[in-house]
């Protein structure tokens, strides 16, 4: 085996870029590893055009392979690897994200980037799968404007003073990450001291806490940069030259003299979507149909290029947005807590302009939490955001069921968005899953379900801390004679998001951020600019949360009456095994028993789940199960035996005491038969527990005059 290696050290740990012949079929490879963490990358392009299509076919697959963590997993009838992982979607599109904007638009060859984790420990692989996808593209022949890199900064919560510099932690571990004081998880990608990927999980930092930690991930991106330049110029092939095709001069001319003075009034409608470029468009292309039939593709993409042109120019000198909205200005706002239907746990619904969500919130118990047993995350995850697109939603057909990336993105980011605010299981013991239905799509949905998830949630009584909002932010950004010129705009939709350079995603609460995203389609954003529009978003997100106070201002005091309830109790751990009992027998019959479920923790705590009663009826028996008896304690017990001696009685569901002859009656009693029979009911009182803790009780102490003597006639 051919192989060659180059290392670097980022962190506490060695980044390690190996060579071999080992995918010597694909255009570029490289194997990738950090610690005992191992990547495989693979870049493939197709020889020949993709036909009849009018975007660039890039195509992310990241491959979690079940031996990397050294377990047999899957289900127990197919031990294989099935559909990936939500995980492993997720971290594909951080992959594709990054590498994307660095593509030339008019490439219609395809590209395919495989990523597959060969080994994984206490390191995340998906910075590592950047870094991979970035050598694999940059050595190969496919053209490509990288490098481009990645890292991880982790921050724990510490009390410094205001002065000190944050402490960050570069590609913090698994174990670090589950710190219980772990505040801050950043993945930033980007070069050229710009940044072009951020997804940040964080629990109500602060926007300069953000600022600091991305300027904290260049300078560790600069040095991952200058590690790949330096591969790149030694091992990389000459790149294929793709040439644009360029429409003809006669159809620009056409343009220029019918379509470009009605441009304006097309793009700066005044109205919310983009139906006047949509008809001004489609009137183009039939045009460009009939005179230029063989360049329709082309036309089509004149007119989008054009279009852009003009929403960067007035944006950037004049302000102007095509819906006429300020640069600052939110969309209408509209917010909704409840009011669907009781059988609903609780509802959210909230407009913002034309994007409008219905969330629904269902609690359960413990026993409904997802079990995921992943090559990367195993765990019962008890709190779950889904999100939906229907294609109703932006006035479309297509096919219902299922989900597709997007929406697994989406919903991942406003359920980051919102764990921060879910209340430990100690103090609410549900199951929470969450379901947003985008009914109205026009800008933005994801932050849109932060905000329908936060009523949602306040209507079901779940007792959040604080309402979480969100906002998404674009720019329009350019590089001329001037230098560098931008744009920020609060609330993109429609012209603005598909024409503009960035869609940076920021949730949180008044007190802080709890989640961002940022996608871009330019080679990156210089790191004040992000401050910047920090700090608008954070304006935008403390108007948006003043609505939703307006309309719930705190989580309602009771959960719905249609939810299960939930009661917790403590046993000790050396009764665990007798309230599960042998092969789980006397667990099985409380259940069967009360209807209600029970999930036992190591520690001796107790969650039983039931309707109606259910619940109550399991605590009770529970606690008599495990009842630690007292001397003194009086009960009414069942008598279950009798012998020449005394009799034995029964005083909790899994005790006995013996009451000696001599304690049934303050009278001499000469056959036990004459004065009790078995199954009847008396009195007791705890006489003394004995060293093997044996108890012995007293009919006459608990009531003298309980047994009548059967000498005395009444």
């Amino acid at each position: 085996m051919e192989k060659k290696e180059y290392s670097i050290d980022i962190g506490d740990k060695k980044l390690v870029a190996e060579f071999s012949d080992l995918a010597m079929q694909a255009n570029g490879s490289v194997t990738v590893r950090y610690g005992n963490t191992i990547v495989l990358a693979t870049a493939v392009m197709s020889e020949k055009d993709r036909e009849g299509i009018d975007f660039f076919p890039l195509v992310v697959d990241y491959e979690e392979k079940f031996y990397a963590s050294g377990q047999i997993l899957g289900s127990r009838f197919a031990r294989r690897e099935g559909k990936p992982s939500d995980e492993a979607i997720l971290s594909g599109r951080i992959v594709d994200r990054t590498i994307r904007p660095l593509f030339a638009s008019h490439i219609r060859r395809e590209v395919q980037v495989v990523i597959t984790i060969l080994s994984i420990d206490e390191d995340d692989p998906n910075t590592l799968a950047v870094i991979a996808a970035s050598l694999a593209l940059g050595v190969s022949n496919i053209p490509w404007n990288g490098p481009v890199s990645a890292v991880r900064i982790g921050k724990i919560k510490k009390d410094l003073p205001e002065s000190d510099v944050p402490e960050f932690e570069i590609n913090p571990t698994y174990t670090y990450r589950n710190h219980i004081d772990f505040e801050l998880d950043m993945v930033a990608c980007g070069k050229d001291s710009c940044i072009n990927m951020i997804e940040v999980g964080a629990r109500q930092v602060s926007d300069e806490l953000i600022t600091a930690a991305l300027q904290r991930a260049n300078q560790e991106i600069e040095k991952i940069q200058e590690f790949q330049k330096h591969i790149i110029a030694d091992r990389g092939k000459e790149k294929i030259i793709l040439e644009r095709k360029e429409l003809s001069d006669s159809a620009k001319e056409k343009f220029k003299a019918e379509f470009e003075p009605r441009l304006d009034t097309a793009v700066f409608s005044g109205k919310a979507g983009k139906d006047t470029i949509d008809n001004l468009k489609k009137e183009w292309l039939e045009i460009c149909s009939a005179s230029f039939a063989d360049e329709i593709t082309l036309a089509d993409e004149w007119f989008e290029d054009e279009i852009n042109v003009v929403l960067h120019r007035e944006a950037i000198e004049k302000g102007r947005r095509a819906d006429g909205r300020g640069l600052d200005e939110i969309r209408s706002l509209f917010a909704q807590a409840g009011g669907v239907s009781p059988v609903l746990h609780g509802s959210g619904i909230f407009y913002r302009g034309e994007t409008h969500v219905f969330s629904a919130l269902t609690l359960g118990g413990p026993n409904d939490a997802q079990i995921i047993d992943g090559a990367t995350v195993q765990e019962a995850k008890r709190f779950m955001h889904h999100y939906n697109f229907p294609p109703f939603s932006t006035g479309e057909t297509g096919r219902l069921g299922g989900t597709n990336r997007r929406m697994i993105g989406h919903g991942a980011l406003a359920e980051k968005a919102l764990t921060p605010l879910i209340p430990p299981k100690e103090i609410f013991p549900y199951t929470i899953r969450l379901v947003s239905e985008t009914m109205s799509s026009n800008g933005s949905s994801s932050m849109a379900s932060v905000c329908a998830s936060t009523l949602a949630l306040m209507d079901g009584g779940v007792p959040i801390t604080e309402p979480v909002a969100g906002i998404a932010s674009g720019l329009m950004m350019e590089h001329d004679k001037k230098g560098l010129r931008y744009a920020l705009l609060t609330d993109i939709q429609g012209p603005e998001d598909h024409h503009g350079d960035m869609d940076f995603k920021v949730a949180g609460t008044k007190n802080g951020i709890t989640a961002i995203q940022m996608d871009v389609k330019v080679n990156g954003i210089p790191i004040s600019i992000l401050s910047e529009a920090l700090k608008k978003a954070k304006t935008a997100r403390l108007a948006i949360i003043a609505v939703l106070q307006k309309t719930i201002a705190k989580p309602r005091p009771d959960i719905s009456p249609r939810a299960p309830k939930i009661i917790s109790i403590n046993i000790a751990v050396n009764q665990i095994g007798m309230v599960i009992g042998p092969n789980g027998k006397m667990i099985k019959s409380i259940k069967e028993k009360t209807g209600a479920e029970i999930t036992i923790e190591d520690d001796g705590t107790v969650f039983i789940t039931g309707r109606e009663g259910a619940a109550e009826s399991a605590r009770d028996f529970i606690q008599a199960l495990t009842k630690e008896y007292k001397k003194g304690e009086r009960f009414t017990g069942t008598v279950t035996r009798l012998m020449d001696f005394g009799a034995f009685v029964k005083i909790g569901p899994n005790t006995e005491g013996l009451v000696h002859i001599s304690e049934i009656a303050p009278f001499r009693i000469e056959k036990i038969t004459d004065v009790l029979q078995l199954g009847q009911e008396v009195p007791v009182i705890i006489k003394e527990i004995d060293e093997k803790k044996r108890i012995n009780l007293s009919i006459q102490k608990a009531d003298p005059t309980f047994i009548k003597n059967p000498n005395i006639k009444m």
